[in-house]
């Protein structure tokens, strides 16, 4: 079962720029069903032989469009994202990177209650394996199949799906959900979803240093999940104060250290890969059974 988008997901593109434009190509090469693009000022015009629209709520109005892929520039992206949620969106994938925190804690503060998932922002967004693909993920190095695969960090996305799918195991879901310090859905929501899913088997969690995400998803994962886990935590020879790669991944008064969040997910039975290369072989060592 697909988790968050499908085969029948109707995608938009919110903000039909260069990037924007670039990728929903890339959407409609996979298959997935994008069916136009919105871009205040532009509507009546059209890109890729899709319509495209002044607002979100014009654009599912004519399209019936259930989920968006996010292009926008930073001082606009937390608007789009709380326009798509007006409009009545099921899943919004904000891709945009250096949205200010402020803006992000308004919007997040803003979406409680509301119908729509946001993944992101500043994140590579949703693949579901020959079904549909959200945001700027490489779809064609997945493969579909029992794995479960959410991160913080987009690079090691790809490289957590690429060693599965070299070792012959598939993904049901490949979910970037970002690394800045406000984020939509979370280590728990995604791990919720999956444990929900009865397609999948395993579960991969890539983590970094910074903040305590990684802390609650291993508390989590010893409470509530029965679905095997194995992770890895990026940042192990971050110095403390030192910003590495995401907004949230620094180590600050003492707290976020990669030490700490592995010791945590060892606790709760969770097998962490010493390094990225190592990902998928550790996986496979908690889990034989995927070989099968």
């Amino acid at each position: 079962m697909a988790i968050l988008c499908g085969r029948e997901t109707k995608l938009l593109i919110q903000g039909v720029g260069r990037m924007g434009t670039y990728h929903a190509q890339l959407s409609l090469d996979y298959g997935t069903r994008v069916v136009g693009g919105v871009a205040p000022g532009k509507g009546g015009s059209r890109v890729l032989d899709l319509p495209v629209f002044d607002t979100v709520r014009e654009a599912v109005a004519e399209t019936g469009a259930d989920a968006s892929a996010i292009f926008v520039p930073p001082a606009g992206a937390a608007d789009a994202v709380l326009e798509a949620a007006d409009a009545g969106l099921a899943v919004a994938v904000c891709v945009t990177e250096h949205i200010p925190v402020l803006d992000m804690l308004e919007a997040k503060t803003a979406l409680r209650g509301s119908r729509t998932r946001l993944v992101g922002p500043n994140c590579p967004g949703i693949v579901v394996p020959e079904q549909c693909r959200l945001g700027i993920m490489p779809a064609a190095i997945t493969k579909p199949g029992p794995v479960g695969v959410v991160s913080r960090s987009g690079t090691l996305t790809y490289e957590a799906v690429d060693q599965l799918s070299r070792l012959g195991i598939g993904q049901s879901t490949c979910l970037g959900i970002g690394g800045d310090p406000i984020i939509g859905t979370t280590f728990i929501d995604a791990l919720e979803l999956f444990e929900a899913d009865p397609e999948t088997r395993a579960v991969v969690l890539i983590g970094e240093i910074g903040g305590s995400a990684e802390e609650e998803a291993a508390e989590f994962i010893r409470s509530e999940m029965k679905t095997p886990v194995a992770a890895f935590i990026a940042g192990q020879k971050a110095p403390p104060g030192k910003r590495m790669g995401h907004a949230g991944a620094i180590i600050a008064g003492g707290k976020g250290k990669a030490s700490d969040k592995i010791a945590a997910l060892e606790r709760a039975g969770i097998a962490v890969a010493p390094s990225p290369a190592e990902i998928g072989r550790t996986l496979v060592e908690h889990v034989p059974s995927l070989r099968s």
